[in-house]
């Protein structure tokens, strides 16, 4: 069974990573110095449709009144967008439509600044930012692929893996909005709240386009 690959783009939640592991040696979570690693930029997501910004981790807003919902959420959506990186990465070279490619292009780039924001959120909290390679032990998460499938999509080619990358895609997504909506009603932090609207809102988006390239084929 193979192993499943770190995206490019998830590179930089690797180095996050290490800056929680750091940040939870340290009793009191006090900030590192400045120049560490824990300095660098953090991108914060923009509305859909709209470029993520940049932002310091000192100034990632920290609300007193987070809680587990939302802790929850954004923990599991990094091992869940992950996944969706592996299965998009496939489609660069064994997609036969060039209208699956330039969504696979879409959704990496929506979904990488994403899972950096998102590991920003919790370290400037002081919680465990899941490594990338976590990945196989969230298998049980709305929409995951099991290894199985992710197998065989990556076995697929052409016309075939089109059909398999769109019906899985909307499944992944769909498991994306499961997880979303406890946080979108129960959820009490602004910045986690406004991750889950914006999962919810460019994930419908791109189910409505998968359905559409379905259909057309």
């Amino acid at each position: 069974m193979r192993k499943l690959g770190v995206p490019t783009a998830v590179l930089a939640l690797l180095l996050l990573t290490g800056c929680a592991e750091e940040q939870h040696a340290h009793s009191g979570h006090e900030p590192s110095p400045s120049g560490s690693p824990q300095s660098a930029p953090v991108l914060q997501p923009g509305a859909p449709g709209e470029t993520a910004g940049t932002i310091a981790p000192s100034d990632v807003p920290v609300d007193a009144e987070w809680n587990q919902t939302d802790a929850t959420f954004v923990t599991m959506m990094i091992p869940h967008h992950a996944q969706a990186l592996e299965m998009t990465e496939l489609a660069v070279t064994r997609a036969a439509s060039d209208e699956v490619k330039s969504l696979a292009r879409s959704i990496t780039a929506a979904q990488g600044p994403e899972i950096v924001a998102m590991s920003g959120w919790l370290q400037a909290r002081g919680l465990e930012v899941p490594a990338a390679g976590d990945l196989p032990d969230h298998a049980g998460m709305p929409g995951m692929l099991t290894p199985e499938q992710l197998k065989e999509l990556g076995a697929a080619r052409g016309e075939e893996f089109d059909r398999l990358f769109l019906t899985r895609m909307i499944a992944h997504h769909e498991g994306a909005l499961t997880m979303a909506a406890p946080v979108l009603s129960k959820g009490s932090d602004i910045l986690a709240m406004e991750m889950a609207q914006d999962v919810e809102a460019s994930q419908k988006t791109e189910i409505g386009i998968m359905q559409k390239l379905l259909e057309s084929q």
